[in-house]
This record gives structure tokens, C-alpha cells and sequence, in this order.
């Protein structure tokens, strides 16, 4: 019986620690249940909160998220976390996760079918707007805006959105893409030029990213 207080403490050894191996919380910390809960956030930090419940976006100024390349969403959480891409809720939403944990949320959204809320305004696009898409974005955008290896699509976000984020190329608020080729094309477009391309792009439907990321 000598050895009891031995063994016993070996029993209860992992019950006094909050680490968990990677198979103790399959569950908890797996890319959807994140997404819906927050993680370690909170469900003000769930990305459904803004994103919607399957990744659709809110038609405004929080783009869709369902069926965009793993590789883009990743590095969006990463550039999140570390300052590289300025918004404060993101920022705290990115903080909360670990590594692995951003790469699980970028796995179940980009798993999901691409989908999107209809777009929030029938403003009519201006005839000379997808000439000029394909003059300035579809290089790296792809046509009708469905992405290439070098940039994320564009197709079926909300067109605040998409002014907004192009707003924030123009100025260097956004400047987290690579030789800052956004920051180039940006400010090259005249206002009536970004929001034309924003109407454009939200009033083409979600389809499946042209290549995987």
C-alpha cells in the first residue's frame, strides 16, 4: 500500500492541467464549431455572427466567406492577427484563435458551396464598367471575377464592401497584398470608377473559386 499516494497522484495529474492535446477537443476547436461559437472568443467573436451562418456574408460591409480559396482566408487571419490588415473586431477575432485554429475556420469555409446574399441594391451598372474590369482587375481576379492563383474572386461580395476595401487600397489603410500591386491598380481609379466596379462585382453570382489556394 506504500505506493498508493504514488499512483494516485498519477491519476489525477491530468486533471490539473488546461492542456489539451490536439484529439482531447476534436470538438471543440474544430473549424465549424469556431465559426458558430468563437472559440475561446465568444460568440461576439463568431464569425457567423457577421459572416452569416454559412458563410453567405451580411449583404453589406462583412464579405462572404463560403467557397473563397483556404489559402486567401488563411492568410487573411494571419494578416488579421498581425496587424498587417487593419480592422479592430477582426483583430480580436484573429487573436483568439491559434495557428491551427485559423487554419481549421479557412478549411470549413472554403469547404462550404460558394453562396451570397442577393445584392443589396438594382443600381444599374454602367455599360463601360466590365471593360474596365477587365482592364484593371482580371488579371489577378479572373474573369467575372472568379479568381486566379494570384488573387481571391471578387464575385458576388457586397459592392460597400468592395468600394470600401478598394477606398482603403487608395489611401494604404489596406496595403497587405504582395509589391503592393493593389495600392498601384487603386489608385488609378477615379471614384465613380470604384464604385461602378463594386455594383459590378456584387451582381455576379457566387460560383465555385476558379482555382484552388
Amino acid at each position: 500500500m506504500r505506493h498508493l499516494p504514488l499512483l494516485v497522484l498519477t491519476l489525477l495529474a491530468p486533471a490539473c492541467t488546461d492542456r489539451m492535446s490536439p484529439s482531447d477537443d476534436r470538438w471543440g476547436r474544430g473549424g465549424e464549431l469556431i465559426a458558430m461559437s468563437g472559440g475561446e472568443g465568444g460568440a461576439r467573436y463568431a464569425c457567423a455572427t457577421c459572416h452569416g451562418a454559412r458563410g453567405e456574408g451580411n449583404g453589406f460591409d462583412a464579405p462572404r466567406l463560403a467557397g473563397l480559396p483556404r489559402g486567401y482566408l488563411q492568410k487573411q487571419l494571419e494578416d488579421y492577427a498581425a496587424g498587417l490588415r487593419a480592422h479592430e473586431v477582426m483583430r480580436d477575432v484573429a487573436r483568439f484563435l491559434d495557428s491551427a485554429e485559423r487554419v481549421r475556420v479557412a478549411d470549413y469555409y472554403a469547404a462550404l458551396p460558394a453562396q451570397a446574399l442577393p445584392p443589396a441594391t438594382g443600381e444599374a451598372v454602367a455599360a463601360a464598367t466590365p471593360a474596365l474590369y477587365a482592364k484593371a482587375c482580371q488579371q489577378c481576379h479572373g474573369v467575372a471575377g472568379a479568381g486566379t492563383q494570384s488573387g481571391p474572386p471578387l464575385n458576388a461580395q457586397p459592392a460597400f464592401y468592395l468600394t470600401q476595401q478598394l477606398q482603403d487600397w487608395q489611401v494604404a489603410k489596406r496595403r497587405n497584398d504582395g509589391n503592393h500591386v493593389m495600392l498601384k491598380v487603386a489608385q488609378q481609379l477615379r471614384p465613380e470608377e470604384v464604385h461602378q466596379l463594386g455594383l459590378y462585382l456584387a451582381q455576379i453570382p457566387a460560383r465555385p473559386a476558379a482555382a484552388a489556394r
